[in-house]
């Protein structure tokens, strides 16, 4: 949950998100040390007199050639093992599907026979104390923690997104088409997202709401909405 006046990132709760922020503070040390150097330079030139050597030099032309494709190297790696891990789905022990509505959503636990449910934003009239305003929903996701979960995500009349920051999970959800995503919650806890696609006059009253739970808890809950 983010703080008021907070400059980074929330706390992880899945391994992407904690690759995502790794990979972040990575690319602001590397931008750190090129702005860095690139000032050091230029007080270095408004310094010193021009000089033969700094006009015409092989040797500095071949540096500012390579070290920038050295620094993309170095960027572009750990992105692309980034990017190839948030496509890899294993064998999920959960699989749930996302159906984005004007202006709710609805999931359905497609291993259990019949758990599904709608889930709308408490209006601040009824929400109660202590509670998120414009975050709170009626009915959350409830899964096990530390357990590979599928995301199916589409969409029933407009373009949605469900998004999840502390995860590291954003998928478009589009009307025809089925969009898939995984992640696994590192820690019990209860972790706000909302819709991140412009939908409508109400898209900011599409929140999301994941509970992490302890498997034997999840267990109780599932045997209790199946009944």
């Amino acid at each position: 949950m983010a703080n008021h006046s907070q400059l980074g990132f929330q706390d992880a709760s899945s391994p992407i998100m904690e690759e995502l922020v790794e990979f972040h503070d990575h690319a602001l040390m590397v931008a750190l040390a090129i702005c860095s150097l690139v000032l050091y330079l230029l007080t270095l030139m408004l310094m010193e007199k021009l000089s033969s050597n700094t006009v015409d030099a092989q040797e500095v032309e071949l540096i500012w050639t390579i070290l920038p494709a050295i620094v993309l190297v170095l960027l572009a790696l750990p992105s692309l093992q980034i990017l190839y891990m948030m496509d890899e789905i294993d064998e999920p022990d959960l699989t749930l599907k996302a159906i984005g509505h004007q202006w709710y959503w609805t999931y359905e636990y497609t291993d259990f026979k019949d758990l599904s449910f709608d889930s709308y934003m408490i209006p601040t009239t009824d929400l109660p104390q202590g509670h998120f305003r414009l975050l709170e929903v009626d009915h959350r996701i409830v899964v096990p923690m530390e357990s590979p979960i599928r995301m199916i995500i589409t969409a029933d009349d407009v373009l949605h997104s469900w998004a999840v920051p502390t995860l590291g999970v954003k998928t478009d959800a589009i009307p025809g088409r089925l969009n898939q995503t995984s992640f696994i919650t590192t820690r019990p806890g209860v972790f706000y997202g909302q819709c991140s696609e412009i939908c409508g006059a109400n898209h900011s009253y599409m929140p999301v709401v994941v509970e992490s739970t302890p498997l034997k808890h999840f267990e109780a809950w599932s045997s209790l909405l199946s009944s």
